[in-house]
């Protein structure tokens, strides 16, 4: 009978530190969380104009990105949970009534109806000359996730490599930047995943169901901007 593996070992993160993903291979990574359009509601001539800019922007680039679009079911608990609240409050009996059938028919309604959020995300890459993925895609490294409770797998580095580890992340750090500038002049909202973010987002992308019951706390990043 084989011994188990450590789940680390089949885990392309090495750390996460701050607001980087530390990939095993020397690469690094930056999540940035979009926030999305509404481009059917929007005037022709203001569509054309986010089009052309989006197009800009992708020409501008001089580095490979990845979009990510996330899906998961809606956890509405919450809010039933309010509702519920508001009818123990409510001392008129017709709007205990209304809140209640409200409450009832919102339930029913994504019991039969699969509603599903999405959240948008961008990965920024940068790779050390000489490092090579091996053909990997850049969205496998993305979906690559930290185990439970832990932030990532700690290692001494010698001064040249903690150099060369800071010089990467300066590199970086650039790009993202570039990035969000360039969304933002589209009209959209854009906020860099930090540390305790990240590590919810690679949790939750390994552990979908734990997903689906609770709440993700970065999903209001994009809102508070």
């Amino acid at each position: 009978m084989k011994e188990a593996q450590p789940t680390q070992k089949f885990v392309e993160i090495e750390a996460v530190k701050d607001g980087v993903v530390i990939l095993k291979s020397g690469s690094l990574r930056s999540v940035l969380m979009v926030s999305g359009i509404n481009f059917e509601l929007k005037s022709e001539e203001e569509q054309n104009m986010i089009t052309y800019a989006y197009q800009n922007f992708l020409n501008t680039l001089d580095f490979s990105a990845q979009f990510v679009i996330h899906s998961r079911k809606l956890n509405i608990g919450n809010y039933l949970d309010k509702l519920s609240e508001r009818q123990n409050q409510e001392t008129n009996e017709l709007l205990r009534n209304q809140i209640l059938e409200y409450a009832e028919f919102v339930r029913s309604f994504v019991e039969l109806n699969a509603v599903m959020a999405k959240t948008f995300f961008v990965v920024v890459p940068y790779d050390p000359i000489g490092i090579l993925t091996g053909g990997k895609k850049i969205f496998n490294l993305f979906k690559s996730a930290l185990p439970a409770g832990i932030p990532g797998i700690k290692t001494k580095k010698t001064p040249a490599e903690k150099e060369g580890l800071e010089a990467g992340m300066a590199q970086l750090s650039q790009r993202v930047e570039q990035v969000i500038n360039g969304l933002t002049q589209i009209g959209l909202r854009v906020v860099s995943l930090n540390d305790e973010e990240l590590t919810e987002l690679f949790y939750n992308l390994y552990n979908p169901e734990s997903a689906e019951r609770a709440e993700l706390k970065i999903a209001k990043s994009t809102d508070n901007e």
